[in-house]
């Protein structure tokens, strides 16, 4: 079976290694804040202005204003901070942040992204600071289904949407398999129900490393 939301939010949550500061982008990739232990001493950046966001909050640890840049309720752990959104902007442009994790209508093969605008009609663009995360983190994973609801991969040789930024993706974490974007083009790195030969027919992006 391809990985649900929680299990590819755990997947995720492996590779981000101990004491790095990270962002967690609207959505799915919010649910990686419930995979990270605190003993690893990660500290969650927010763009709406904290340091040190906890798991999302539930029942009586719910306060209306403590939430992330969702809006969703979270928790906070010791030493957290909170600062000005001007501020939490420089240091996501400012390259303070080692990770973020985002959504993604398209990634690409060289690298690019693709998460604000699917020109659907009736779509709303929400760029919102995905732009400075995508430039400014040392490392972008993206996190998102392999296919859209139509079948239509969305690793794709070229972007066909808008771009958010250009050679910026490190990783690209699916439901169905890891891709790391390396110089010479696709890596898969770990594939979950489906082989690389099965990957290879269904995706136009040439794989090179074939794992079992």
């Amino acid at each position: 079976m391809p990985l649900n939301p929680d299990q590819l939010a755990a997947r995720v949550a492996q590779d981000i290694a101990p004491g790095s500061f990270v962002n967690l982008g609207i959505g799915q990739p919010t649910k990686v804040a419930d995979h990270l232990s605190a003993e690893i001493g990660v500290v969650l950046h927010t763009e709406n202005g904290m340091l040190g966001m906890g798991p999302a909050a539930v029942g009586d640890e719910v306060d209306p204003e403590l939430t992330n840049a969702g809006k969703v309720p979270v928790t906070e752990l010791p030493g957290a901070a909170y600062f000005h959104h001007a501020d939490s902007f420089a240091m996501m442009r400012g390259g303070h942040l080692d990770v973020c994790v985002m959504g993604a209508f398209q990634a690409s093969a060289s690298g690019d992204l693709a998460n604000w605008d699917t020109g659907a009609p009736g779509s709303i663009p929400a760029v919102g600071g995905a732009m400075d995360l995508a430039i400014g983190a040392k490392r972008v994973y993206v996190m998102m289904k392999l296919f859209a609801k139509d079948g239509s991969p969305k690793l794709v040789p070229t972007c066909t949407y808008p771009l958010t930024g250009v050679g910026c993706v490190s990783r690209v974490y699916t439901d169905h398999a890891v891709f790391e974007i390396i110089p010479d083009g696709v890596r898969v790195i770990e594939s979950f129900d489906i082989s690389v030969e099965e990957l290879r027919a269904q995706l136009e992006v040439p794989l090179l490393v074939d794992v079992h």
